[in-house]
């Protein structure tokens, strides 16, 4: 029977509820499953203390090594780091990380098949460079680097002499003076991304983007798990979930917005998921597994790329949270196979 291993820095599985989906899912499609992390490794006797669930409570285990590893969360200290790194060497894991914002931009834009979607996007240090951009492009968004949940994310519009800052919890107009103090603060404590803005918005005028979840399922191949919209608050420009957006079920959101074409979209969006997730495929040495793609629509509805995100959250409605648990466990199971598969032929 193929077990798989669930790889995570929380100690407790019960702070970690999505543990509780997996091993459910493991336990439907009749494989292993136990929990565990770093530090419960023993590389020399190749032994895991782990934790399985049982009749709905974690209970602890010494375990073998698993066939195949899910890892849902990354490394937090140096000696975690360098069991990650020896358990990936002898174990296949299920996911590969992809880099950061900016590094997903220039790889996409270098493999070119895809560059046509990317927003202009460049790093910003300094004050000096914002108002050179803002020369060009009127509006724009600031994204953090290293940002996550839409924190931190800042809409500016220049209009004339003046600035209009919205980020998460503020409106603001200031003048030149005040905003480059402002940004001075800014830079001072953190890199970020500069793009035009994509206006993407409701027929209230309410922003909105996408967000086009895919992974890979029982045959290793990419298929939609969902797709859903992301709505900003009135007045705001964060759509994200965690900071102040909200979703609707996107049926619904898609025949208010574009009436008989919203199968069209529906399937536009779907197409382009699966074609784009394939694609970065061919741009990483690691196979991928699932990725969280967020695109925006604009006026002639050519979607526009605003990131790529590897290990993405999922919506908290609609059932999601059947159909992602099961593509991971069969792809993990897929992934063992594999393994297996592959180490006979070399034998």
């Amino acid at each position: 029977m193929t077990v798989i291993g669930m790889l995570h820095y929380r100690a407790d599985p019960r702070k970690v509820f999505k543990s509780y989906v997996f091993a459910a899912t493991a336990k439907s499609e009749g494989v292993g499953f136990f929990y565990f992390t770093p530090g419960k490794v023993n590389i020399q006797e190749k032994r895991i203390k782990g934790k399985v669930l049982k009749n709905g409570e974690w209970v602890d285990m010494d375990m073998p090594f698993p066939d195949v590893i899910y890892n849902a969360g990354s490394p937090m200290t140096e000696k975690a780091d360098e069991i990650h790194d020896h358990l990936s060497k002898h174990i296949p894991f299920t996911s590969h990380s992809i880099g950061d914002k900016i590094s997903v931009y220039q790889r996409l834009k270098k493999g070119k098949k895809f560059a046509q979607y990317l927003i202009p996007t460049n790093v910003i240090n300094n004050n000096a460079e914002f108002f050179e951009y803002t020369s060009r492009y009127s509006r724009v968004i600031l994204k953090p680097t290293s940002g996550h949940k839409g924190m931190g994310v800042l809409f500016v519009e220049k209009i004339r002499n003046r600035y209009l800052l919205i980020d998460q919890d503020r409106n603001l107009e200031l003048d030149r003076k005040e905003i480059d103090v402002f940004l001075s603060r800014q830079f001072s404590n953190q890199e970020y991304l500069i793009q035009p803005y994509i206006e993407c918005k409701t027929k209230k005028g309410n922003a909105y983007d996408f967000r086009l979840h895919v992974q890979k399922n029982g045959r290793g191949e990419w298929v939609n798990s969902a797709v859903y919209v992301k709505i900003a608050d009135s007045g705001s420009m964060i759509t994200n979930l965690n900071s102040g957006g909200h979703t609707m079920y996107l049926d619904l959101f898609l025949k208010n917005q574009f009436g008989e074409y919203y199968f069209n979209v529906k399937r536009y969006l779907q197409r382009f998921s699966i074609a784009l997730a394939r694609h970065m495929d061919q741009l990483y040495d690691e196979s991928l597994d699932e990725l969280g793609i967020d695109v925006g629509l604009d006026s002639n509805q050519k979607i526009w790329i605003y990131e790529v995100n590897w290990r993405p959250g999922v919506a908290p409605a609609f059932n999601l949270e059947v159909d992602i648990p099961r593509n991971t466990i069969q792809y993990a199971i897929f992934l063992a196979k594999k393994q297996k598969s592959d180490t006979k032929i070399k034998i």
